[in-house]
């Protein structure tokens, strides 16, 4: 695939993203930091690289200037549990066995999976709900078993998992962008200030106040 074939096939996939999907997302995030409910991520290779890379942005960009602070994180980012867990348990296990530490209900967990089909996403995605979190499902290809047991799914509809990592990341950009206007339309002072500088933009999608 040459470069050009590849921001085609991109444009293409973020062109059929259900962004009504986005928008509910979007409502989970706000109605997660309104209860004070913990967001917990979690991904395998890349898509773990992605779950921490969200994470962090929460940790910092979209809580900023908060008085409130989102509480987000991600269960892939501790290694050395990680890999006690995988040695003395199984892989399978290492996401759903911190979840058993810290998980209330009304807490959301996302899970990404390029197939759908991770083992490990999918058996801490089942405790989840089964114990009373929302599951939000990010997956490419056909979705996998995740896009069927999820509560809300983000689809990357291409069969090609650079696609789906570049989708998922840009749809927690969305998500931030929109953080940056504190819960319920008040904006918070870094977000105005970033308004104020031109570095905030926001589509046909999201429309909130923005006093």
């Amino acid at each position: 695939m040459t470069p050009h074939e590849y921001r085609s096939l991109l444009t293409q996939t973020l062109e059929k993203l259900d962004m009504a999907a986005v928008e509910q997302l979007v409502e989970v995030f706000l109605d997660a930091h309104a209860r004070g409910a913990r967001i917990f991520t979690m991904g395998n290779g890349g898509s773990g690289a992605s779950a921490s890379h969200a994470a962090g942005d929460f940790l910092k960009g979209a809580s900023y200037g908060l008085d409130k602070r989102f509480t987000m994180i991600c269960l892939n980012d501790n290694l050395p549990s990680m890999m006690a867990i995988a040695n003395d348990i199984g892989w399978d296990d290492i996401f759903v066995e911190p979840l058993k530490n810290y998980l209330q209900p009304g807490d959301v967990v996302i899970g990404i999976s390029g197939s759908g089909n991770s083992r490990n996403v999918l058996k801490a995605g089942e405790f989840a709900k089964s114990n009373g979190a929302t599951l939000v499902g990010m997956t490419g290809f056909k979705g996998g078993k995740l896009r069927e047991i999820a509560d809300l799914t983000i689809h990357s509809d291409a069969m090609d998992m650079e696609v789906a990592e570049d989708v998922h990341m840009a749809v927690f950009n969305m998500v931030k962008k929109i953080m940056h206007v504190a819960p319920h339309g008040r904006q918070s002072e870094h977000g105005r200030n970033l308004r104020r500088q031109g570095f905030l933009t926001f589509g046909p999608y999201f429309k909130l106040p923005y006093p």
